[in-house]
């Protein structure tokens, strides 16, 4: 898919969806936004979980993979802030679920440091890579584990999550466990050279 900037969006000095256009009867040039704000309100409203609004943008034509000037989607903004219902409706419009940030995250990795493990499955349904690194290496995983977010843990590994797998850092999961002594988040860990497959609990 085409990665789109802040700057492609459905036309220039498009109206919000909703109002009318440019020389529509009854038109208020105050409705008449640039490209850059339509993506801004368009943002916000993901990271606001304000779905209604997002369906109507989407309706009107704009990109779901559109971004900021940091890399940040509709998409993960919406995970990054657990609105699951915007993060569904994102998804059914087909937004990319593994599209980065200008850091190398996923929606997954955000999802896995904030702990949100409702948001996580659905993204893990929608075709998410389990071990996407970042720029530095790191994996969901391996924040997940850095944040004691133990649930999160838990359902990575049962879908394949590699705890061996090393930033650029030198550091893994598993590593990170066992250097802040979180016993849990251990216990969780498969033994060393079976970290090559699903692990359901039991």
């Amino acid at each position: 898919m085409r990665e789109t900037s802040v700057t492609d969006t459905t036309a220039n000095d498009a109206p919000l969806p909703g109002e009318q256009g440019p020389g529509e009867q009854g038109h208020d040039p105050a409705t008449v936004f640039t490209d850059s704000e339509i993506a801004g309100l368009f943002l916000d409203a993901a990271r606001d979980g304000q779905t209604d609004l997002i369906e109507s943008f989407l309706a009107a034509g704009i990109d779901p993979d559109l971004r900021d000037a940091r890399g940040y989607s509709a998409l993960l903004l919406a995970a990054y802030n657990s609105h699951a219902e915007t993060v569904a409706c994102l998804l059914a419009h087909r937004a990319t679920v593994d599209l980065q940030d200008g850091k190398g995250s996923t929606a997954l990795a955000g999802v896995a440091f904030k702990g949100d493990l409702a948001v996580a499955r659905q993204l893990v349904a929608a075709g998410a890579a389990i071990d996407a690194p970042n720029h530095v290496g790191r994996t969901p995983l391996i924040f997940a584990t850095m944040f004691n977010r133990a649930p999160i843990v838990a359902f990575l590994l049962e879908h394949g999550a590699n705890p061996d797998h090393r930033d650029g850092e030198g550091n893994s999961a598993r590593l990170v466990a066992e250097r802040q002594g979180q016993a849990a988040i251990m216990a969780l860990m498969p033994p060393r050279g079976r970290a090559d497959g699903p692990h359901p609990r039991h």
